[in-house]
């Protein structure tokens, strides 16, 4: 429920008023319209875009635990039903809002995965490119972030098509070093999931305390190093 103040005046038959509901007085009234959708143009134009975007900002100021679809729905001046039409409930919005962030590091280092260079180079700029991209979001936003990391718990499904995107992408490289000749044959699934996994503490937000320290780069370093030695089949040849 919310509330709409308006001022009408009528001067003989119906009025549109800005709002664009009509009335049909005869006399200046000025009258306190108390209900639920009397007129839902902002209900029309709602799109998931703007409740993201809404939600985020209610998310940052309120924090996960204490946010509820009604601290959302007044920040957008809508009704809830407008709301759960969107979203059947706050742990969908949640899920929405953790899936969308997750998805913005997908398109740099699709962009690596495509290049037309060596595999052994493609695979090493998009190790880098993960870490540095979630370090930089830890560091640019550190209460967002961490409103982040307690909502990746609460939505497994999210995180697990994220996880498999990646996979994708990662597969496709080792596929490429397969036919290449420079990885040896094996399943690329497998030593996708292999890579992702030896390189866990530099990309998953658990191990996000470890990525400010000091010796973070050569540690990364030294983990290539083994992966290269285990995956390719030259690994003097590779950065």
């Amino acid at each position: 429920m919310y509330m709409k103040s308006m001022t009408l005046r009528m001067a003989g038959g119906s009025f549109s008023s800005s709002d664009k509901c009509e009335f049909g007085y005869n006399v200046t009234i000025i009258i306190t319209i108390i209900v639920r959708g009397a007129c839902p143009l902002a209900d029309e134009v709602l799109s998931k875009e703007l409740v993201l975007d809404t939600t985020e900002t209610v998310l940052r100021k309120y924090g996960p635990a204490k946010t509820n679809m009604s601290d959302i729905a007044r920040a957008l001046d809508v009704t809830h039903a407008a709301l759960y039409r969107l979203y059947s409930n706050k742990a969908a919005l949640k899920e929405a809002v953790v899936e969308r962030w997750l998805e913005r590091s997908l398109p740099p280092l699709q962009a690596v995965a495509s290049e037309a260079s060596p595999a052994s180079e493609r695979l090493y700029r998009w190790l880098d490119t993960l870490r540095k991209f979630k370090r930089n979001r830890a560091s640019q936003d550190p209460e967002l972030f961490e409103m982040y990391s307690m909502l990746v718990e609460e939505a497994p499904e999210a995180i697990r098509v994220h996880r498999d995107h990646l996979l994708d992408q990662l597969t496709a490289i080792i596929e490429d070093g397969i036919q290449e000749g420079t990885i040896a044959k094996q399943d690329a699934r497998a030593a996708a999931n292999a890579v992702f996994t030896a390189t866990a503490a530099f990309h998953h937000v658990a191990h996000a305390a470890e990525w400010e320290l000091s010796d973070w780069d050569s540690r990364f370093e030294a983990v290539w190093r083994l992966i290269s030695v285990g995956l390719f089949t030259d690994p003097s040849a590779v950065k």
